[in-house]
């Protein structure tokens, strides 16, 4: 079985930092891109910053130069490095695997997108 697990985020003041982290953990065999979305009160879930297995990344305009985001080593690890965090920040963020390639409980190969049960972002003013 295939899952996300969240770590990070918590209160911070506005123009701090904080990092979130994710591991998918399972029968995983490839993931082809890895990501973070956020979703404020009464608003839709949006892209934050994604990026591929061969490190193309892709940002949303309004954390261009202030989010990073790395992959680790073994490809099935993302972090988020959040700074000059602004009160908008403030969300709920989710990790995402796109693309994630597995062997089910058959060893049958199979593709799919999975999500973390995302974790809370609070920045005050």
């Amino acid at each position: 079985q295939v899952q996300l697990v969240e770590s990070g985020g918590g209160l911070v003041q506005a123009g701090g930092s904080l990092q979130l982290s994710c591991v998918a953990s399972g029968n995983i065999l490839a993931i082809n891109t890895m990501g973070w979305y956020r979703q404020a009160s009464g608003k839709q879930r949006e892209l934050v910053i994604s990026i591929t297995s061969d490190g193309s990344t892709n940002y949303a305009d309004s954390v261009k130069g202030r989010f990073t985001i790395s992959r680790g080593n073994a490809k099935n690890t993302v972090a988020l490095q959040m700074t000059s965090l602004k009160p908008e920040d403030t969300a709920v963020y989710y990790c995402n695997a796109g693309g994630l390639v597995y062997t089910d409980y058959l060893g049958r190969r199979r593709v799919n997108d999975y999500w973390g049960q995302g974790t809370q972002v609070t920045v005050s003013s």
